[in-house]
């Protein structure tokens, strides 16, 4: 049962912190919003690659057993191609790239139903983060909480082009920062099904494990990495390369002192 309070915490709090800190965000002067965004999403691009492969794939894998390794292989293929065809239906990425230039550019391109298809697929998005928080917790305290810490960082950077696109679709601005806060509270219902799912069934947590990984890895991968890529300067490149390594050591540093 602490277990569960543990989860029900980390995904309400975690969703929360995101949905008021990409508000806050929002709130920023331009200027000053697109100066920081940019790290943000370098810096969750170094999180989501350290957790993904020093945090939750070791885990898997030792989980897993030698003898179970190939699984925990086809369980990471498996992730990547689940959220390749996610995306394709618009239901897994929302605003990743588009953020590290500016919300606003990105909500030029949506018409005012978009706003609704947002919040639908932020939801899912949220729902799915939360069964993978709960797998991370049921294995390890500390996997849990490093876990979280990595797809609130990531979160952010998103959320905050959620806004930008509800603001652009016709909401006010206290609407689009009430109805994010509510899209991303479905991380918790995801926090009680991967509780009650996987509680039973430990045996799966490493395959589980290793989905959350391929979901990390995908992000960063697929959605981070080629917005970065859009700005090629030597300040910006530069700054980009010291803000994902300052991310990976966040990560590293928190999986080599809290055990």
């Amino acid at each position: 049962m602490e277990t569960l309070v543990l989860i029900l915490i980390a995904t309400a709090v975690g969703g929360i912190a995101s949905a008021l800190l990409a508000g806050t965000l929002l709130w920023l002067p331009t200027a000053t919003r697109d100066r920081v965004l940019p790290h943000a999403v370098s810096f969750a691009t170094g999180t989501l690659l350290a957790t993904a492969l020093v945090a939750l794939v070791p885990h898997a894998i030792e989980g897993a057993g030698p003898d179970r390794v190939h699984g925990i292989g086809l369980a990471l293929l498996a992730g990547i191609a689940v959220f390749f065809v996610l995306e394709k239906f618009l239901l897994w990425r929302h605003c990743h790239t588009e953020a590290v230039e500016s919300p606003h550019a990105h909500a030029d391109h949506h018409h005012a139903s978009s706003g609704w298809l947002v919040l639908v697929g932020d939801g899912l998005h949220n729902f799915v983060d939360g069964v993978l928080i709960a797998a991370a917790f049921l294995t390890d305290f500390h996997l849990g909480v490093v876990t979280t810490f990595a797809i609130l960082a990531h979160e952010i950077p998103q959320e905050v082009g959620n806004v930008a696109v509800l603001v652009h679709s016709g909401f006010s601005r206290r609407q689009a920062l009430g109805w994010n806060v509510l899209s991303s509270l479905t991380a918790v219902a995801g926090g009680l099904v991967g509780w009650f799912a996987l509680r039973e069934s430990l045996s799966v947590l490493p395959y589980v494990l290793a989905v959350a990984a391929a979901s990390l890895l995908y992000v960063a991968v697929a959605d981070l990495i080629p917005g970065l890529h859009r700005r090629t300067d030597l300040r910006a490149s530069l700054a980009q390369v010291a803000w994902i390594a300052i991310g990976v050591g966040v990560v590293m540093f928190a999986e080599s002192h809290v055990h």
